[in-house]
């Protein structure tokens, strides 16, 4: 393999590289020696904007049918989870968030391309594998399998699931590793460092506790030397920065953006990208001896998830299917590699960068960091087996401000669901279209427009919705819970003040009136189940069901239908039922105080109705 030579270490300065001239870039965007693909295909949507693509996915809530779209794609990824260990709620969180936005920009009619995986290489895979008693493959389908079957439990509607063993993300990798080389951004060079087997990182010494122990996982790093192929990132280092000044947007929060300035401000160092000592990954072409290291294989996957059953298997085919993403999703740990190495490797290998990259908090429980030796992690699957999918989804993403850390409770989250859902929500429709079958035979009287002409109501309920739709836009997903719950307790503000039971029985113009609230009330249930779609998909899909519409028309439904005037005179309304079960604490029967003691005594839960 034609590349350089070096002897680095961990201590010392990086071996020198190609001088940054060869790299060139513009205001608001990056261009690299190689033509970028984009130029190569006018239209990096075009081939994928005309047609349809997956099947749907057997499991249910998958892989979706992708509906052929006129504008261009809305790129959406999480990570592609590690499969050391089944998923935990910190994955879990990440991809309810992603599937939210998916969702709002379906609303939009956007064409949604929304990819999550598994990243099956490394020495920790291979380690897991052997202590489970399992070959590498093995490991890696059960783990993978186990990820699919949670997105599923959670709503997840996915459009990709790429896994890092596939034939196809091999072969990109390849082709991405060989562009690289040719632009003279790989050599070869003998490395001596610090080593987190956890992280698969290299570390430096200054970022290391006591006892060279790694700062994420708490366990000492283990000195190695290994014969490495090396990525010049430093190259990059002027390059990165001014795009970083021109592009403020392109790491989000803004304080993630300055932690990722600070880190390019001290200085880049370039990274080994392969692994001598790791025989489980993807071998480095021409030298079967090495192996790709993970994270120049694994961020590969946002790329070779665009291709095509039947497409032919090569990057520019790749990137014609919708490269840039509009948005990877991310957790602030591995922020470093997808806003610093990420963008640099693209560039090399001639391929625009992503639009922005957002990196969330982390999440604890009552106040503490989750782990195993803590004896108190948090198992989404457990959650989602006993609140539901939209219990868990609603508290997340209500609860914890997206962008920083976030806190998990028992007894808040059993507090916030009953009130938000059950009661605010839940039991507004229940006792409106209790009153409406009462008095009208479950029939509407009014189209909603007449039924609301003249009252400043309306007008209150599409400011909210429009504040809303802004915090959907900007990611913030708690604020838009905020607006649409704002719209709930309206309504219901709306129906204490009306007192339409008590119209009702004065009869005449009164019952005439009440007729006409009732409708308001459940066209503003009508608004919510749509505005609130990306966090509580099924119960949103259930109120849907009250107000007499079908599954196909729930899932019809755009950001238009949050406009005023979707109830016609004589729709009939369903049976009222309870549209989300109220989280009782139960004990033998009786109702108990949570007990946060789980060894002493475990309370266990069970779902009572709402009474309207």
């Amino acid at each position: 393999m034609a590349a350089g030579r070096a002897l680095l270490s961990s201590q010392n300065g990086l071996a020198a590289v190609a001088p940054l001239s060869s790299i060139g870039y513009r205001a608001r965007g990056l261009a690299s020696s190689l033509p970028l693909l984009r130029r190569r295909c006018p239209s990096a949507f075009a081939s994928s904007s005309a047609r349809c693509c997956s099947r749907p996915h057997s499991e249910g809530a998958g892989e979706r049918v992708m509906k052929p779209e006129k504008d261009e794609a809305f790129v959406l990824t999480t990570p592609l989870y590690y499969v050391n260990a089944p998923p935990h709620m910190g994955s879990a969180y990440t991809t309810i968030a992603a599937d939210a936005i998916a969702r709002f920009q379906r609303l939009l009619g956007k064409k949604v391309v929304f990819i999550t995986g598994t990243d099956e290489h490394g020495e920790k895979i291979a380690a897991a594998a052997e202590a489970s008693g399992r070959s590498p493959r093995e490991h890696c389908d059960t783990i993978s399998q186990s990820y699919r079957i949670l997105w599923r439990e959670l709503d997840i509607a996915y459009d990709k699931f790429i896994r890092t063993t596939d034939s196809k993300h091999e072969a990109i990798v390849k082709e991405f590793y060989s562009r690289v080389l040719n632009n003279g951004d790989i050599y070869r060079a003998d490395y001596e460092g610090l080593y987190c087997v956890n992280c698969e990182e290299y570390k430096d010494e200054k970022e290391l506790l006591e006892n060279n122990c790694c700062p994420m996982h708490l366990k000492p790093c283990v000195r190695r030397k290994e014969d490495n192929y090396f990525f010049a990132l430093s190259k990059y280092q002027k390059t990165l920065e001014d795009y970083l000044t021109s592009n403020p947007d392109f790491v989000k929060p803004l304080f993630r953006l300055n932690e990722v300035q600070g880190w390019i401000k001290s200085g880049l160092r370039d990274f080994s990208i392969s692994r001598s000592s790791v025989e489980w990954g993807i071998p480095v072409p021409n030298d079967d001896k090495q192996t790709i290291y993970v994270w120049f294989d694994a961020l590969l996957g946002y790329v070779s998830a665009l291709l095509e059953e039947g497409e032919q298997t090569n990057l520019e085919q790749a990137v014609c299917s919708g490269w840039p993403a509009s948005l990877h999703l991310i957790g602030k740990d591995i922020l470093r590699f997808h806003a610093v190495y990420w963008p640099a490797m693209l560039l090399s290998a001639g391929l625009s960068v992503p639009n922005m990259v957002f990196g969330h908090g982390f999440l604890t429980k009552d106040g503490m960091k989750m782990g195993k030796s803590l004896g108190n992690t948090l198992e989404p699957k457990d959650l989602v087996q006993r609140f539901g999918a939209d219990a868990v989804r609603y508290f997340f993403l209500r609860e914890v401000e997206f962008g920083n850390d976030g806190d998990y409770s028992e007894d808040r989250f059993i507090n916030i669901v009953n009130a938000h859902l059950a009661n605010t929500i839940g039991n507004l429709l229940n006792r409106t279209l209790g009153l409406l079958k009462k008095n009208c035979q479950s029939m509407l009287a009014f189209d909603s427009i007449i039924a609301a002409e003249g009252n400043s109501f309306k007008d209150s309920v599409d400011q909210l919705v429009e504040k809303a739709k802004y915090h959907y836009e900007n990611l913030s997903l708690s604020s838009a819970c905020e607006s649409v719950l704002d719209i709930a307790n309206a309504g219901n503000l709306y129906m204490d003040e009306r007192a339409p039971w008590s119209l009702f029985k004065q009869g005449g113009a009164s019952s005439e009136m009440a007729a006409k609230d009732l409708v308001i009330i459940l066209e503003v249930m009508r608004i919510i189940a749509t505005a609130l779609s990306p966090i509580t998909p099924s119960l949103c899909s259930r109120i849907y069901s009250q107000l007499g519409f079908s599954k196909e028309q729930f899932e019809a439904a755009t950001w238009d239908d949050t406009k005023w005037g979707g109830l016609k005179a004589g729709q009939i309304m369903a049976e009222p039922k309870p549209v989300f079960a109220r989280i009782e604490n139960i004990d033998d029967g009786n109702e108990v105080v949570q007990n946060k003691n789980k060894d002493k005594k475990k309370a266990s839960h069970r779902q009572g109705l709402v009474e309207a």
